[in-house]
């Protein structure tokens, strides 16, 4: 088979490795791609979301398969683009229609979808700038701290959890006058639910489905869990607190009723969800939905699973989901995510990364990262390299992804040293 993967992040450099890996591979391509995915895969100089050129480019290479890595192209429709167009409709896709990527794409509709199918899920409601006074009496009737999501995509950062009433108001206000821009034009009050977070991924075909590993990533930039929100920092598999018990009661309460929910109400959904959920007093909620990877989840989670992936995605793209067989590998798995001085704000690009050479026993999974010039590998985002440790223990684990975000050299590199410090 020849699998185009769509994106240039962590978790795209994850995916084109392991699917490398599979017999049924002919050749692979990655568009843009980064620095890491050279090694595997042909980068494309072609953007996530310029469809007509990648329609263009999966005609002429003869492409059997497209897997949609970022949110982006998703919501904006590449499913569709693809299963509308008689040249390109015999391409498996892995990933939803606009339909299904609204999962993603709106917070509101995400959470009038748990509604409808009784998903458990904190209580919500949506404002615009239009109904702000009635915002903030909603407001008043919450207890602290208070959550406000910006209804669209906001590249992670859209979500703020605030103690103070009158922040809330003001955040409130800067929301729905265009902070996040098209993403805040509504924005969801939220009742705040106190647990331990977790997340969990399936790959379905739109009626059946293979749970992955489960895995707990580290959202903000300090350490103890403290200050901006990121793309992530770190993240853990499995997830010790999410027993069998525990993860049955995921499946039976939010995974098949999503599943079922999809199908109900029409919605044809072939591809990765990912479920953002939160223990409260030993139940599973819903944060959210995601319509596509975690990142850098997929770093820890696709190196633990034993089985072809691209099998799995063939029959989940041939709707045969049903007679996949998934193993995964009786292992801790850690990834430390090294990131640009300054990140999530201000930072600088270009800088050469040296000594990835040196990391022995460690996953060096590509982030932000392209070539020079004169063919270095240096900086090219926030979110640089994610460094995927496996071990018998969380302890070896981490112990292999600390050792290998030492020995990594950029200029003004930032790492958390404290991943799975609460479990």
């Amino acid at each position: 088979m020849k699998v185009l993967i769509l994106g240039s992040g962590g978790r795209e450099h994850t995916l084109a490795w392991k699917i490398a890996q599979s017999d049924k591979l002919t050749k692979l391509y990655a568009a843009p791609g980064n620095a890491g995915t050279a090694e595997v895969a042909q980068n494309i100089s072609i953007s996530v979301t310029d469809f007509p050129k990648l329609g263009q480019f999966v005609q002429e290479e003869e492409i059997d398969m497209l897997i949609v890595g970022p949110e982006a192209p998703l919501v904006e429709g590449v499913a569709d683009y693809f299963a509308d167009n008689e040249k390109l409709s015999h391409v498996k896709v892995i990933g939803p229609k606009k339909a299904g990527a609204l999962l993603e794409g709106s917070k509101d509709y995400s959470k009038k979808f748990m509604v409808r199918h009784n998903i458990p899920a904190g209580a919500s409601k949506t404002f615009t700038l239009e109904t702000l006074e009635s915002g903030y009496a909603f407001l008043e009737l919450q207890k602290p701290p208070y959550v406000l999501k910006a209804d669209g995509l906001a590249a992670g950062k859209g979500v703020l959890i605030i103690n103070s009433l009158e922040e809330a108001k003001n955040s409130l206000k800067e929301m729905l006058s265009g902070q996040f821009g098209e993403a805040s034009k509504s924005v969801l009050v939220e009742q705040f639910l106190d647990g331990i977070e977790l997340s969990v991924f399936v790959i379905t075909d739109g009626k059946n489905y293979v749970t992955l590993p489960e895995a707990k990533d580290y959202k903000r930039i300090g350490e103890g869990d403290t200050g901006l929100n990121t793309g992530g920092m770190g993240a853990i598999s499995p997830v010790p607190f999410a027993d069998a018990a525990f993860m049955a009661e995921i499946d039976k309460a939010i995974v098949k009723p999503t599943i079922d929910g999809l199908t109900k109400d029409g919605i044809d959904y072939v591809g990765f969800i990912f479920f953002g959920l939160i223990k409260v007093d030993g139940k599973p909620f819903v944060i959210e939905y995601n319509a596509r990877m975690g990142d850098p989840e997929t770093e820890v989670v696709i190196p633990r699973v034993k089985s072809d992936l691209l099998e799995i995605l063939d029959l989940a793209g041939q709707g045969k989901l049903d007679q996949a067989k998934i193993e995964f590998e009786d292992c801790v798995t850690s990834t430390v995510m090294l990131v640009s001085g300054g990140y999530p704000e201000k930072y600088q690009n270009g800088k050469e990364i040296t000594k990835v050479d040196t990391v022995e026993d460690v996953l060096p999974f590509h982030a932000g990262t392209t070539f020079s010039e004169l063919g270095e590998v240096i900086t090219n985002g926030g979110r640089v390299m994610a460094l995927t440790g496996k071990g018998a223990t969380m302890n070896e684990a981490l112990a292999k992804s600390f050792a290998a975000a030492e020995a990594v050299q950029f200029d003004k590199k930032y790492y958390r040293k404290d991943i799975g410090f609460d479990l």
